[in-house]
C-alpha cells in the first residue's frame, strides 16, 4: 500500500514523517513550492498539483492534510479515481458540504475515514473500558474542562470549538456511547484574547445526551493559568462512583475507596493510520469512518447554532443511510 500525502503544513509534516517511517509514502502534494524545503534531501516525488500526482503516481489511497477549506476538493479528486481517503478533521467547516461528501463516499462505496487521534490515547481507551465494564454503574453526568493558550498561524481563523472542541465532542460520543439530543451554548472572545476575524476563543455548553444525561462543557484557548491536557479534564459521575481523568491519570472513586490508574499496558496499541490500514485490509468500516464522524460534526454544528440563537437547540442527527441535507 502506498499513499499520496496532500498538504505539507504543520500537521502535514507530522503525517509525512509517519508515512515515510512506515514505508507508505509515494509522493507529496503541496501547492506552495517553498514548502518542499521541509523535506530536506529526501527524493520523494513532490507535486504542486494533486491531479498531476494522481495521474503520474497511481497511489492506493490519499491522506488529506490540507486546510479544512480545501478538504472537499481534495476528497472529490481522490473519489474521482475511486481512491480511499484518510482525512484530517473536520470533514469540512461547512456542515452541509460535509454531508454531501460523506453521501458521495457512501453512495460510491469508497472508504473514507477521519483521522481522530484522541480516541487512540491509551488512557482514553482505558476510560472507555472502565465505563463499559460498569466500574461506576450507569453514567449520570459528565463534566469536561479544556483550558490552554493556543495561538497558532493557520490559513484560516482558529476557533476553539471547530478546531479543538470537535475532538472533545467526539470523545463524548465515544466514551458514553450516546448521541446528543439538545444543546444550549455561548461563545465568547474575552478581553485579553486576540481577535482574528471569525475566531471564537471560548465556548461553554450544556449538552443533553440520550437518556437525559447532562454534560457541562467549558473550553478556552486564551487561558493564562495552568493548562489542561489537549484532551481536557474529564469527570464522569455514575450511580456507583466517579471517574476522573486528568493529565493521563485515571482516578476511580467508589464510596471511600480511591484507585489511581497510571499503567495502560493492558490496552492494545493503536493509532488512526493503523486503524485505517486495518479497515482496508479487513474490508470493514473504520472506527471513525466519515459516516459516523458526521454525527460528531452535527454536535459541533448545532452547538454553534445554539450559541448564535441563544436558545436550547435540538440536535438533528444525520441518518446513517440516506443522509439528509441541512
Amino acid at each position: 500500500m502506498k499513499a499520496i500525502l496532500a498538504g505539507l503544513g504543520e500537521a502535514g509534516l507530522g503525517w509525512y514523517k509517519r508515512l515515510r517511517g512506515r514505508g507508505l509514502l509515494l509522493a507529496v502534494v503541496e501547492k506552495d513550492p517553498a514548502r518542499q524545503a521541509k523535506l530536506g534531501d529526501d527524493p520523494v516525488p513532490f507535486y504542486t498539483s494533486l491531479e498531476e500526482a494522481l495521474k503520474s503516481e497511481r497511489p492506493d489511497f490519499v491522506v488529506n492534510v490540507t486546510p479544512p477549506a480545501a478538504h472537499t476538493a481534495v476528497n472529490n479528486a481522490a473519489f474521482d479515481q475511486g481512491l480511499p481517503v484518510l482525512c484530517e478533521k473536520p470533514i469540512s467547516f461547512d456542515y452541509a458540504e460535509s454531508m454531501e461528501i460523506v453521501a458521495r463516499a457512501e453512495r460510491e462505496r469508497i472508504p473514507f475515514m477521519i483521522a481522530e487521534n484522541y480516541r487512540h490515547f491509551p488512557y482514553i481507551r482505558k476510560l472507555k473500558a472502565l465505563l463499559e465494564e460498569g466500574a461506576i454503574g450507569e453514567i449520570s453526568t459528565v463534566d469536561i474542562a479544556f483550558r490552554r493558550y493556543h495561538r497558532v498561524k493557520r490559513d484560516y481563523a482558529v476557533s476553539v470549538l471547530d478546531d479543538i472542541g470537535v475532538h472533545h465532542l467526539d470523545l463524548l460520543r465515544y466514551l458514553t456511547g450516546r448521541e446528543g439530543i439538545a444543546v444550549q451554548a455561548g461563545m465568547f472572545n474575552p478581553s485579553g484574547g486576540w481577535h482574528e476575524e471569525g475566531a471564537v476563543l471560548q465556548t461553554m455548553a450544556i449538552i443533553e445526551l440520550e437518556g437525559g444525561i447532562p454534560v457541562h462543557y467549558s473550553a478556552t484557548i486564551v487561558s493564562r493559568g495552568p493548562m489542561t491536557p489537549w484532551c481536557g479534564v474529564w469527570r464522569i459521575e455514575g450511580t456507583k462512583g466517579v471517574l476522573l481523568l486528568d493529565n493521563g491519570i485515571i482516578s476511580v472513586y467508589l464510596d471511600d475507596e480511591v484507585r489511581m490508574i497510571t499503567d495502560f499496558d493492558d490496552m492494545p496499541q493503536s493509532d488512526a493510520l493503523g486503524e485505517f490500514l486495518a479497515s482496508l485490509a479487513e474490508g470493514r468500516e473504520a472506527e471513525t469512518n466519515a459516516g459516523d464522524y458526521l454525527r460528531t460534526q452535527a454536535l459541533v454544528y448545532f452547538t454553534n447554532m445554539a450559541a448564535k440563537s441563544g436558545t436550547r437547540t435540538a440536535i438533528e442527527l444525520p441518518a446513517k443511510e440516506g443522509l439528509r441535507h441541512v
